[in-house]
C-alpha cells in the first residue's frame, strides 16, 4: 500500500467527487463537511471544478497545507476536525478504501492539476 495516495476531485452536479479505479470508486461525494473544507482550501486554485490533485496521508509530508485531526466514528464514517479551518467533516467508509483503521490525523496538500 503507498503511503501518499492522489486523487483529483472535481464538481459533478454541484457536489466534489472523484474517481479511482484503483479502489472501485466513481463519482465517491464528499460530504457533511469535507465539501465544505474543499471548498476554502481551492478558493484560489484556478478551474478547480473542472479537477485539481489532492494528495494525502497518515504521516506528515513536505509541502502539506492542512491537517485534520480525528474526533469521532459515526455511522460507518469519521469525524474529523481541522484546526485550521475551525470545521469538521465526515469522510464515509470510503476511507477504508486507503486506510486499514480511521487515522489519528489525515495530511493533505490540494493544488492544481496541473503544475505551474
Amino acid at each position: 500500500m503507498n503511503a501518499i495516495r492522489i486523487i483529483q476531485p472535481y464538481r459533478y452536479a454541484g457536489q466534489w467527487v472523484f474517481n479511482d479505479a484503483a479502489v472501485g470508486l466513481e463519482r465517491e461525494p464528499f460530504v457533511a463537511g469535507i465539501d465544505t473544507m474543499i471548498d476554502q482550501m481551492v478558493a484560489d486554485i484556478p478551474d478547480a471544478d473542472t479537477g485539481f490533485r489532492l494528495i494525502f496521508s497518515d504521516s506528515p509530508f513536505p509541502g502539506y497545507n492542512i491537517c485534520v485531526e480525528w474526533r469521532r466514528e459515526e455511522m460507518g464514517g469519521h469525524w474529523y476536525f481541522s484546526p485550521d479551518l475551525g470545521i469538521e467533516g465526515w469522510l464515509c467508509p470510503a476511507l477504508f478504501k486507503y486506510f486499514d483503521a480511521a487515522p489519528p490525523k489525515i495530511y493533505a496538500l490540494l493544488g492544481p492539476s496541473k503544475p505551474g
